[in-house]
Order: C-alpha cells, then sequence, then structure tokens
C-alpha cells in the first residue's frame, strides 16, 4: 500500500459528507492527509451544487467553479477541526474521472467514495463510485451511505 494521500470526493450532499467522515477516519487511523476533490462543468451541475450547498439559488457558468470551492471549503475546515490534514482540489470535469486523475496524480493510497448510485440502472450506466472502483489507480473503499 502507498503511503500518499486518501482522495475523497464531496459534491456537499448529506451521503458524501458520510463518505468523508470516513476518510477523515482512515487518515488518522493511517496517519494520512485526506485530499478532498470538488468537480464541476457547468451551470446544471453548478446549480445542483449551490442547492446542496444550501445557498437555494442557480449558479451562472462562471459560478460553479466558486460554489464548488465553497464545498470542498466546508468539508475541509470541518476535517481540519478534527484534526486531519487536508488538501483540496476543484476540478473541471467528470466526477469519477477528476477523482482517477487526482488519486493518480497524487499516488494516493486510496480513494474513498459512497456508494450511492450503485444500484439500479445506474450501477449498470456507470455511476461515481463503479467507474472510480473499475479505474482507480489504487484501491477503492466504498462507503454504505444510505
Amino acid at each position: 500500500m502507498s503511503n500518499g494521500p486518501i482522495v475523497a470526493g464531496t459534491d456537499g450532499s448529506a451521503t458524501a459528507e458520510v463518505a468523508v467522515d470516513t476518510a477523515a477516519e482512515l487518515a488518522r487511523a493511517l496517519g494520512a492527509e485526506v485530499h478532498l476533490v470538488t468537480a464541476y462543468s457547468s451551470s446544471s451541475l453548478g446549480a445542483s451544487m449551490a442547492a446542496a450547498a444550501g445557498m437555494g439559488v442557480p449558479v451562472a457558468d462562471d459560478s460553479a467553479r466558486q460554489a464548488a470551492q465553497e464545498i470542498v471549503d466546508r468539508a475541509s475546515s470541518r476535517l481540519k477541526r478534527q484534526g486531519v490534514q487536508v488538501a483540496t482540489h476543484v476540478c473541471p470535469g467528470e466526477p469519477a474521472e477528476v477523482l482517477i486523475t487526482i488519486a493518480g496524480a497524487e499516488n494516493a493510497r486510496m480513494i474513498v467514495v459512497g456508494n450511492r448510485g450503485m444500484v439500479g440502472s445506474r450501477r449498470v450506466l456507470g455511476s461515481v463510485p463503479n467507474r472510480v472502483s473499475h479505474h482507480a489507480p489504487c484501491g477503492v473503499f466504498i462507503v454504505r451511505t444510505s
């Protein structure tokens, strides 16, 4: 197993935060840093991230990155208060691909993702956890979030 960081993605949702909290718990046990990742791509994604962040307003394309940054900053602050070392990444792109890319670039020891989307047709069509589990350059820990 690599001595690299633990990579965890968040979109600000309650289920994603369960996975982030699990990544923090693992990081404390292993003496690892957590790299929090948020991906963004369009106004519709930006709006959903803003809604998840409690903003409740549509977000224009040029604000998607800012909304993503606010989500990752909130999660980072929470983990730092728990004594976890944290780095953040806010990247344009599809969430699974961004997680895989960051994990490879950082020589991650593992990616932690929630199981949301692992059932029904989304599992067949390629949910984030399913895609990550098949293409990650490291181990993947899938957290039961629901």
